[in-house]
C-alpha cells in the first residue's frame, strides 16, 4: 500500500481525478441562482413535497414511497431534498444544488464503476460524465432524475460484484440494490430487470461456468429484489392507473407525437450519438447532440472492445445495458426526439465504454507504433474531454434567458415573487400554481383555479395572473378595468398582471 501510494501513476490519476471533480463543481454550481433561472413546475412539485415532509405534520407518500400527483412520482428523492431543505432552508437554488450534488456523486459512481476495468478507463468515463452537457444541463434542474446515472451505477457495480464473487450474499446484494435502483428512481432504470434477464441468458450460453454459479443465487437474488420492492408493489396493486398513467402518456401506444413518425422518431434517437439533439431546452442547450462526434468515434472503439470481451460477466453487461437502455427514448414517443431524459439509464454504462474506447485505441496505437505515439493518443484523448467539458460550459451559460424564459417558467415564477405579499389571491392553472406553493409555501396566498370567479374580490389587498383574460373572468368586468401589467418577457410582452381591488 505504502508503495502504491508513492508511485507516480498513483499521484497522476488521483490528480486527475480532483481535477475532474473540480470540473465537475464548477460545471454544476457556478451561478446557480441565475442559470438556468426560473422555475419549472415539475421541479417544484418536488420541492413543495419535500418542504410538506419536514412542515406538514402526518403528510408522507402513499406506502411512504409513491406520490400521486404530477402524474405519480418516487419519493427517494424528495426524501434527500427534505434533509437538504433541513440544514439549508427551502428555496429553489437549494432545490437544484441538491440535484447538482446528486451529479458529482454521479461522476464519482462511474469512476468507481470504469475502475473495475482499469484506473484509467474510470478517469476517463468520470471526466466524460463532469463535462457531458447534456449531464450538466439536468443535474442544475431539480427533478428526481438526476440521481439515475449514480443509482445505475450501483445496480450495476452489484450485478458485477456478485459475477465476480458468486455467493447468497453477494446475490442479496444484488437483487437489493437493483431493486433500490430500478423501482426507486426514474423511468430508465425500470428496465434493470430486463437486463438482468438477458444478461443471465447470455452468460448461459457465452460462458456457462459462470452461469451456473451464479444460478445457486437467483432465489436470493428474486427473493432480495421482491422485498425491497415490497411498498412499491402495493402501490402498483392500490393505484394501478396513476403507476402506469405517465408510461402509458409517454409510450407509443398512448400518444400521437404529431412531430415525428415512429421511424423517424427512432432514427433520430440513435443520431444524438453525433449528431441529433434533444429541442428540448430544460434538458440540452441549442439542439446539441448528447455525444459529439469525436467521443462518438471514441465510444465506437469502446463498443469494438466490449464485443471482443463479450465472454466476460461485467463486460458483457456495459455491452448489453447500452441497447436495453436506449429502449426508453426509442419507445416513449411523447415530447420531443430524441429525449434525454428517457436517456439517462445510458449514463453508466455509456461512461465506461468511452473509457474503454479511449483504452483501445491508445493500445491499437502503441501496437503499431512506439516511442511518442501512444502518448500523442492519450494527449489527443485528454484534449478531446477538455474541449468537451469547455464546450459545454461555455454553450450553457451563454444561452440566452430568451432560450430558457418559456422552459423554466420565468413568469410563473415571477408571479410567485409577487403573490408573497400578505392578503394576496392568484389566479392560475393547477399545474403551474406548484411554482406558487413551493416558492410561497411558508406565506401561501389563496390560490382560485384558472376559470373560476371570486365571489368578493375585495377581501384581497392584491391579485394576480399570467392570463390577463384568466384573471379579468375572476375579478369581474369593472376590477377588470383596473388590470395592470407588472412583469414583462424579454421580447416586452406582458406576462403577469395584477389588480388591487
Amino acid at each position: 500500500m505504502r508503495e502504491r501510494l508513492q508511485s507516480r501513476h498513483f499521484w497522476l490519476a488521483f490528480g486527475a481525478l480532483a481535477f475532474i471533480v473540480v470540473a465537475a463543481i464548477v460545471l454544476r454550481f457556478v451561478d446557480l441562482a441565475s442559470y438556468p433561472g426560473g422555475l419549472y413546475p415539475d421541479e417544484a412539485a418536488e420541492g413543495l413535497d419535500a418542504f410538506k415532509l419536514l412542515h406538514q405534520p402526518g403528510y408522507s407518500p402513499d406506502f411512504l414511497v409513491w406520490y400521486q400527483g404530477d402524474g405519480g412520482r418516487e419519493a427517494l428523492f424528495s426524501y434527500v431534498v427534505a434533509v437538504v431543505f433541513n440544514f439549508f432552508g427551502s428555496s429553489a437554488v437549494v432545490l437544484r444544488a441538491t440535484s447538482a450534488g446528486f451529479g458529482i456523486a454521479g461522476v464519482l459512481a462511474i469512476f468507481w464503476l470504469g475502475r473495475r476495468f482499469g484506473t484509467w478507463v474510470g478517469i476517463t468515463g468520470a471526466a466524460w460524465a463532469a463535462g457531458a452537457l447534456w449531464l450538466v444541463a439536468i443535474n442544475r434542474t431539480g427533478m428526481r432524475n438526476s440521481i439515475v446515472p449514480l443509482f445505475g451505477v450501483l445496480a450495476l457495480y452489484a450485478l458485477m460484484h456478485w459475477a465476480t464473487k458468486p455467493s447468497r450474499r453477494t446475490a442479496v446484494l444484488a437483487g437489493a440494490v437493483t431493486s433500490l435502483a430500478a423501482v426507486y428512481t426514474y423511468q430508465p432504470l425500470k428496465l434493470l430487470p430486463l437486463l438482468v434477464a438477458v444478461w443471465i441468458l447470455w452468460l448461459r450460453h457465452y460462458d456457462r461456468a459462470r452461469y451456473d454459479e451464479l444460478r445457486r443465487g437467483f432465489v436470493a437474488f428474486f427473493a432480495a429484489f421482491v422485498v425491497v420492492a415490497a411498498p412499491m408493489i402495493a402501490v402498483v396493486i392500490k393505484f394501478t392507473n396513476n403507476y402506469f398513467g405517465r408510461i402509458a402518456v409517454t409510450s407509443a401506444l398512448g400518444n400521437d407525437n404529431p412531430d415525428a413518425s415512429p421511424l423517424m422518431h427512432t432514427i433520430r434517437t440513435v443520431l444524438m450519438f453525433g449528431l441529433t439533439g434533444d429541442p428540448n431546452g430544460r434538458q440540452n442547450v441549442g439542439g446539441l447532440p448528447l455525444l459529439p462526434l469525436p467521443l462518438t468515434v471514441i465510444a465506437v472503439f469502446g463498443l469494438i472492445r466490449l464485443w471482443r470481451m463479450r465472454r466476460d460477466a461485467s463486460h458483457a453487461l456495459i455491452l448489453l445495458a447500452l441497447p436495453v437502455f436506449l429502449l426508453p427514448p426509442i419507445l416513449a414517443t411523447e415530447g420531443g426526439s430524441p429525449h434525454f431524459l428517457r436517456s439517462l439509464g445510458l449514463a453508466a454504462p455509456l461512461g465506461v465504454t468511452i473509457g474503454l474506447g479511449a483504452l483501445e485505441i491508445v493500445e491499437r496505437v502503441r501496437g503499431r507504433w512506439q516511442r511518442w505515439a501512444p502518448k500523442l493518443a492519450i494527449a489527443a484523448i485528454a484534449a478531446i474531454l477538455a474541449g468537451v467539458a469547455v464546450w459545454s460550459g461555455v454553450a450553457y451559460f451563454t444561452n440566452p434567458i430568451t432560450a430558457r424564459y418559456d422552459e423554466f417558467s420565468y413568469d410563473t415564477y415571477a408571479l410567485s415573487q409577487i403573490a408573497a405579499q400578505p392578503g394576496t389571491a392568484v389566479v392560475i392553472n393547477g399545474y403551474s400554481a406548484m411554482d406558487v406553493l413551493f416558492i410561497d409555501a411558508e406565506r401561501p396566498p389563496v390560490i382560485f383555479t384558472s376559470g373560476t370567479v371570486i365571489e368578493n374580490p375585495q377581501d384581497y389587498k392584491l391579485i394576480v395572473g399570467i392570463n390577463r383574460t384568466e384573471l379579468a373572468t375572476a375579478v369581474g368586468p369593472e376590477l377588470a378595468k383596473r388590470i395592470v401589467a407588472v412583469s414583462w418577457n424579454p421580447e416586452g410582452k406582458p406576462v403577469v398582471w395584477e389588480v388591487v381591488p
